[in-house]
């Protein structure tokens, strides 16, 4: 199924009849599009959204049960854009997750467990957003991955994380931190100081009276929280090729950095017991 702008979205009834969770992906380049779309399919998203522009091929296999919307991705706001068009889209109450290409999402005993089994259990804990951490992957040889991306030759920083408490117009939010770490912190010279962050809040359920941010964080302050105040709760972790591919596509700092690797890189084992036993995500009371 194609639809042919963001504006279409909201007409569409085909939108406004889906059941999460519904997984949509912005794809701002060609880089690994259909591995993308096929980690989300293995995780048990049922249904999967494609925002990308009208130009980008896929195989024909990738397209099957698939829902495409012709989008400019590219751009400050597009995020924001796309997003605030699709929550105003969807059922109330519809579980969303987003990400971008040469993303991929793991959460706690994943391989185990499915999307929807999880978000079942978070909604019960009267959680309705999960902090993701996204956690930079690199190609170990930027002479034979000359754009930073290789599925068999990732790597990902083992340290380097830290958390610092966010601001707000009274003192510090509740319950919410600024994280830092991986690519963003060791090249924080080539990165925009906003978008230093590794935090998002990239699973959420669907209500019209919210707005997405650029800064990836939403209009109800409660969504941007990692924990509910009583104990902890699960989070998730992205896997994500995306800054090592703009600090590739950078002329400044493509030239400047002759590789990612460093004393703290290790190889990503493409699990979710990696990630966990980094502390780069919390199962909270997911047994």
């Amino acid at each position: 199924m194609r639809i042919a702008s963001l504006a279409d979205l909201k007409t569409t009834p085909e939108i406004g009849r889906l059941k999460g969770p519904v997984a949509a992906v912005i794809a701002e380049d060609e880089v690994e599009v259909a591995a993308t779309l096929r980690h989300n399919r293995a995780l048990g998203f049922r249904h999967l959204l494609l925002f990308a522009p009208d130009e980008l091929d896929l195989p024909p296999e990738e397209t099957e049960g698939l829902i495409r919307i012709n989008a400019a991705t590219l751009g400050r706001d597009a995020t924001a854009r796309i997003l605030n068009a699709l929550v105003q889209a969807l059922p109330e109450k519809t579980w969303l997750y987003y990400c971008y290409n040469a993303e991929f999402l793991y959460f706690p005993f994943c391989e185990t467990r499915t999307i929807g089994e999880m978000l079942t259990f978070h909604a019960e804990e009267r959680r309705f957003a999960m902090l993701t951490y996204v956690i930079d992957l690199y190609a170990g040889d930027l002479g034979r991955a000359t754009n930073a991306v290789a599925l068999d030759d990732a790597l990902l920083d083992r340290s380097g994380y830290y958390a610092l408490a966010r601001q707000g117009a009274e003192g510090p939010k509740d319950r919410q931190l600024d994280f830092f770490g991986g690519l963003r912190w060791r090249f924080e010279e080539h990165i925009e100081e906003p978008r230093r962050r590794i935090d998002r809040i990239s699973l959420v359920r669907s209500r019209r009276d919210i707005t997405f941010r650029p800064d990836h964080t939403w209009s109800d302050e409660e969504l941007n929280t990692y924990s509910c105040p009583w104990h902890h709760n699960l989070t998730a972790a992205i896997a994500s090729f995306r800054t090592a591919k703009a600090l590739r596509i950078n002329p400044a700092s493509r030239f400047a950095i002759d590789t990612f690797r460093w004393h703290n890189s290790v190889p990503f084992e493409w699990n979710s017991q990696q990630l966990l036993d980094l502390g780069l995500m919390e199962p909270g009371q997911w047994f």
